[in-house]
């Protein structure tokens, strides 16, 4: 399960939609997911999974890019929060990755290599930029 924010400071003008998120989330991962899919429908999946492995940290990586990479024209102090969750059913356990922070900080970081310390939470976020 991939989960996406994106948050905007009062003063900005950029208007996008959920679709845009959504693209950004399922581009981010393996492969897409279907809750029912005929069998001969199966073997794509399956394929283009093997074809693009990614663990969670992996997506929430794609995510960051995504949003850096879609959203050029967003302001630093916009907010970025993603999260991915993968529940293993054969070896019976559950993973999660995530990352928040402003996105000129993401930016500095895809740039760089260098993550931003301290990270900006969204609570932090919210009192000093939020509505």
């Amino acid at each position: 399960v991939g989960t996406l924010h994106l948050g905007c400071p009062e003063d900005c003008a950029l208007e996008f939609d959920v679709a845009a998120l959504l693209a950004i989330v399922e581009g981010a991962m393996s492969s897409e997911i279907f809750e029912l899919m005929k069998r001969s429908d199966e073997v794509a999946v399956v394929e283009r999974a093997h074809r693009r492995p990614r663990a969670v940290d992996d997506c929430v990586r794609a995510m960051i890019t995504g949003v850096v990479e879609r959203f050029a024209g967003l302001p630093d102090a916009a907010f970025v929060s993603t999260a991915q969750e993968s529940t293993e059913t054969v070896r019976g356990h559950h993973l999660t990755a995530e990352r928040a922070g402003l996105l000129g900080d993401l930016r500095h970081e895809l740039r760089t290599g260098e993550p931003v310390v301290p990270q900006t939470s969204m609570c932090r976020w919210l009192e000093a930029y939020g509505r």
